[in-house]
């Protein structure tokens, strides 16, 4: 109960409980203390001497790290001070055999001790709050925008920590209540539409937003007229994540360029998520990728009856099984190392494991790559679809679900048409199977592999320049969160055969998403950080497109979620191109390839604007070997003369 720590402050509640009695009987009688009482102080002085530091030591009082004390500690004060009195009070008129002891006495004593004792308790958190003030000509003088709980709690931790870089001048809140009104001490200077005349008026050096409830829109917001300032700005994590200690002062991060995206996050209906999840056998291809891996995250968090990770990717599916293993090791995980293009695997794995809800994320998505590897844009996201979902129809299994991008719409790359060929054959399956086949369609992930967020932070701290294909493309975003969750709720909304597509608000400029960045790292575009355009990569257009002519679009039961009419094509018709396609990938036949393709997707219109040179250039700068180049270009340059020569004459 007493560690050795503790002794010090002991021997003080000792002295302050001598001193709380003995005043106590000095303002009791004048300061002057009778003769007929003064046996009745020393009696009582002992028997309090006695109690109380042992009550103390009960109630844990020399275990509590007193720099932090808080209302919850004087509560702890004033119970171990409450229940002493009446203690102290019947072993005194127990042991002076009943004599009369003044009861003003005990009141008086309850009084000024729970004051000493509170005092000297505070007095240390107020010598550790206002120590670090000394120092505030070493710190960055900063304004808190958001004077609520967050703001509070973040002003707190810079008084306690000595080592804090934040000198804090005051608030900005647009709460016109506390306008004129101070927080622990620190002034509320004004709204959010006066922050750049408050920057200069206070020598501003860093902004802190403290409104981690803020969504998009609002967010935008405020980063807009911070970044008017000229000075560095940051956000505070989630108020949760501080009140419950998971983080610190030291953990506040730069904005997130996700809730700069200008919408609020998808909420899902988590109860008809259940009901096709909850005690299920569910399987996940592609488990170790970025979309792959928190799909296995966010469907663990439902309870399925086993979840099987497939992936060809060894480490990357070692970390995320071992992961899952840690969250939840009562779910029983099942590590698939295996390629979707190996029927024998597939065919063995859902016979084996019987799986009843399928993920279908594992494909090839970079279309530079495989605009130099159509082959591989064939045997994978086509024959490795094809593959998985004729083994879903044959065994049985419920639902299928297939990711799929909005890079499928009008492609004109071969990843593009790869994609929207596996959405053809999926939906012309599911009019021949019991299988609920469902499609989900959406843009670029941000924050996934080798998505422009981590290339550009890359490039940024390497000191740029950033590169950026072409000032006026424009792209749509999701966050990985928002992927998923889309995914997870088609899973439950669809019939069979329908292309869902999230609603995801407006384009974004890739050109304003590098500037946007290198503000957040408190750089300045073009000045300290340059930006290059380099052009368009093979396959690749200025803007992307969610629906295909003849698609019609609806609402669901989903207020962000909307269902394209599928346009259908007949099984067999599909899967005679697909065939095709794939013993023309076992020649490497590209030209093939990309004919056979166009025949198949219609809307498939490839893009050769590039020359001879730009093309060889185009390698070089990716670093292809050149022996390799030269086996690309053989290929590649009559491709383009007979497709040129096929659209002159179609």
């Amino acid at each position: 109960m007493l560690q050795k720590k503790g002794l010090p402050l002991f021997f003080v509640d000792a002295i302050l409980i001598a001193a709380a009695y003995a005043l106590s009987f000095m303002l009791r009688f004048d300061f002057q203390l009778p003769v007929d009482m003064r046996v009745l102080f020393w009696q009582g002085l002992c028997v309090v001497l006695f109690i109380k530091p042992a009550l103390f030591c009960c109630a844990g009082f020399y275990r509590n790290l007193w720099q932090y004390a808080s209302i919850q500690d004087a509560v702890k004060i004033f119970k171990a001070v409450t229940l002493a009195a009446p203690i102290v009070m019947s072993v005194i008129v127990f042991s002076t055999l009943f004599v009369s002891f003044p009861r003003s006495i005990i009141v008086l004593d309850w009084i000024l001790l729970f004051f000493l004792v509170s005092i000297s308790r505070l007095g240390l958190r107020v010598y550790r709050e206002i120590t670090p003030a000394a120092e505030s000509c070493k710190r960055r003088r900063t304004l808190i925008i958001g004077a609520g709980e967050a703001g509070n709690l973040l002003l707190k931790e810079t008084r306690r920590q000595a080592g804090s870089s934040y000198d804090v001048m005051g608030f900005v809140d647009d709460d016109d209540r506390k306008q004129g009104m101070s927080l622990n001490g620190v002034p509320v200077l004004g709204k959010l539409e006066s922050l750049q005349m408050l920057v200069g008026t206070h020598g501003v050096e860093e902004i802190v937003i403290a409104i981690p409830s803020a969504g998009g829109k609002a967010m935008r917001t405020i980063v807009e007229n911070c970044e008017k300032t000229g000075v560095r700005f940051r956000t505070l994590p989630a108020i949760g994540d501080i009140m419950e200690g998971r983080i610190s002062i030291s953990q506040i991060k730069a904005v997130s360029i996700d809730a700069l995206l200008g919408r609020e996050p998808v909420v899902i209906n988590e109860a008809s998520i259940c009901n096709y999840l909850t005690g299920k056998i569910v399987l996940v291809t592609g488990a170790a990728g970025s979309i792959g891996s928190e799909i296995c995250r966010q469907v663990a968090g439902f309870q399925p009856g086993r979840l099987i990770l497939l992936d060809n990717a060894e480490t990357p599916l070692f970390f995320i099984e071992r992961e899952l293993t840690g969250r939840y090791p009562d779910l029983e995980i099942l590590p698939v190392l295996g390629d979707i293009k190996n029927k024998e695997k597939i065919e063995r794995v859902f016979a084996e494991l019987m799986p009843q809800v399928v993920f279908h994320a594992a494909a090839y998505k970079h279309v530079p790559m495989m605009e130099y590897n159509p082959t591989e844009a064939v045997t994978n996201n086509i024959g490795g679809t094809k593959t998985v979902a004729d083994a879903a129809h044959r065994f049985g299994v419920s639902d299928f679900v297939m990711i799929s991008t909005d890079k499928a719409v009008n492609p004109t790359n071969v990843m593009g048409a790869s994609k929207r060929a596996a959405e053809m054959y999926v939906q012309a399956l599911c009019r021949e199977s019991s299988t609920n086949f469902i499609t989900v369609r959406f843009g670029n992930v941000l924050g996934s592999n080798g998505s422009v967020i981590p290339l550009f932070m890359e490039q940024i701290k390497k000191g740029g320049p950033v590169t950026v294909t072409d000032p006026d493309v424009v792209r749509y975003f999701m966050t990985i969160p928002e992927a998923t969750r889309l995914v997870l709720q088609a899973g439950c909304l669809g019939n069979g055969g329908e292309i869902f597509i999230l609603d995801m608000g407006e384009p974004v400029r890739i050109k304003d998403l590098a500037e946007e960045l290198i503000k957040l790292s408190g750089l300045v575009p073009y000045e300290d950080i340059d930006i290059v355009f380099c052009g368009l990569r093979p396959g690749e257009k200025l803007f992307e497109e969610l629906l295909i002519e003849g698609e019609g679009i609806m609402p669901t039961m989903h207020d962000k979620i909307r269902v394209a009419a599928a346009v259908i094509a007949d099984l067999n018709v599909v899967e005679s191109h697909i065939v095709r396609l794939l013993k023309l990938a076992d020649h490497a036949d590209m030209v093939g390839i990309v004919h056979s393709l166009r025949r198949l997707v219609l809307e498939f219109t490839p893009s050769f604007r590039l020359s001879s040179q730009e093309y060889k250039q185009r390698m070089s700068h990716n670093r292809i070997p050149r022996k390799t180049q030269g086996a690309i270009m053989a290929k590649i340059l009559p491709l383009r003369a007979n497709i040129a020569d096929h659209q002159s004459v179609g």
